[in-house]
């Protein structure tokens, strides 16, 4: 009778994991490709905490006319309202719900303001003069 050490148990188990891990990334690979292939770039569209978040890309002459983050500034709404984001000079994202808060991307933007809002609606934020 061949006797099988352990060395070699643990051997071909180690491979077998690998063989595992190598088939999971790639069907994870798939699947996330397919997703992308779905979807415009830069768009998000996700529910986050029960509430929908959904980011378009910038089109044409800027956000709310212009006169905030230029052309580069896409549309994001919680719910289907808007919320109000600037980009930083550092390239860093604020909203009016974390003005004082910066963050890296717009969803991660819309998240934390899901977050502070706590349930409650966005209102509807009035631009120009009194």
């Amino acid at each position: 009778m061949n006797k099988i050490t352990r060395r070699q148990a643990l051997g071909t188990t180690a491979g077998a994991l690998t063989v595992l891990g190598i088939a999971g990334a790639t069907a994870h690979a798939a699947a996330t490709d397919s997703r992308a292939a779905a979807t415009p770039a830069g768009t998000v569209d996700e529910v986050y905490m029960g509430r929908r978040i959904q980011i378009s890309p910038a089109s044409g002459g800027g956000h709310h006319g212009g006169h905030h983050g230029g052309a580069g500034t896409p549309t994001v709404r919680i719910d289907g309202r808007e919320l109000h984001v600037m980009q930083n000079a550092d390239g860093t994202w604020i909203s009016m719900v974390n003005h004082y808060e910066t963050f890296a991307d717009p969803t991660s933007l819309a998240r934390a303001a899901v977050r502070e809002l706590q349930g409650s609606q966005l209102a509807p934020m009035q631009m120009g003069g009194m």
